[in-house]
């Protein structure tokens, strides 16, 4: 029986070593491109150790950019991610948490058919009704702004969804209590309702957020001013725009870039996300 056990737990920990190179290997190899010059790609191999263009490599792509493949300087591309990111993120939860309190907490008419046309929209997104949206963006003289590239994306049937079901686990009790304090429904939300989510949030904001960094087809659609080029555009004309074979050292540089921000938000709400997908869970 303890042999077992410990045949058992040998093979899970292969299992987990196994699975963690195969996650880790790409990113170290994108790493390693990152730090060497233009010629080392010609031969078709990829070297496996780094090599002395690193600083050189990053600075080139942060500051400079890449004319000929139409890119800004990558930091111009962060911000415009990050801006973006962040108000999707921020207004899918403000939406989200408004909405499920008031389909939770209110009684008007219709209250159940309003909930259940929010969570259809889950079978149109961006991308099923992408044409009239970018009328609807183009009439409004959106385009080329961080309105357009937020606004169209910031209603979520999904966190509707989680943040009602957590509602509806909150004892009425909570509810008579504060009516009896002398509450309004805004208090109410705000001293009770918001703390007892704060690991929810935590949870959506990281998914969120994620999801809005990673925007690539819309952005695409309605921006044409450099100015407001995201990471993911910028990446994509980094490998397709320019006349020549494509840089692969600064590319490289400019993935391994796009990818500190989600992986810091990640790192830094690690705790509650996991503990608000638990709560959710339950």
């Amino acid at each position: 029986m303890v042999e077992n056990n410990s045949w058992s737990r040998f093979v899970t920990h292969c299992i987990l070593i196994l699975g963690v190179a195969l996650v880790v290997f790409p990113v170290y190899l994108a790493v390693i491109a990152s730090t060497h010059e233009a010629g080392t790609f010609l031969s078709g191999t990829l070297p496996l150790l780094p090599g002395s263009q690193g600083l050189e490599n990053y600075k080139q792509v942060l500051f400079e950019g890449r004319s000929r493949a139409g890119t800004p300087p990558l930091h111009t591309m962060l911000w415009n991610s990050f801006v973006m990111a962040m108000t999707i993120t921020i207004g899918k939860l403000l939406v989200s948490l408004l909405s499920a309190f008031a389909i939770v907490y209110f009684r008007f008419p219709f209250r159940m058919f309003f909930f259940w046309v929010i969570f259809l929209t889950l079978m149109l997104p961006v991308e099923v009704r992408i044409v009239p949206t970018f009328q609807v963006v183009a009439d409004l003289g959106m385009l080329n702004s961080f309105a357009g590239l937020s606004i169209p994306l910031i209603a979520s049937a999904t966190a509707t969804f989680l943040f009602r079901q957590f509602f509806m686990t909150i004892p009425e009790e909570m509810l008579e209590a504060a009516r009896v304090d002398g509450a309004g429904p805004m208090k109410f939300f705000k001293d009770i309702l918001l703390p007892l989510s704060i690991t929810n949030i935590a949870a959506l904001f990281v998914i969120m957020f994620i999801y809005g960094w990673n925007q690539y087809l819309w952005p695409l659609l309605i921006t044409t001013d450099p100015e407001y080029y995201t990471i993911v555009m910028g990446i994509q004309r980094m490998v397709t725009g320019a006349d020549a074979e494509p840089l692969w050292h600064l590319v490289m540089a400019t993935v391994v870039l796009a990818a500190l921000p989600p992986i810091l938000v990640i790192l830094f709400m690690q705790r509650l996300f996991v503990k608000g997908l638990t709560e959710t869970e339950k």
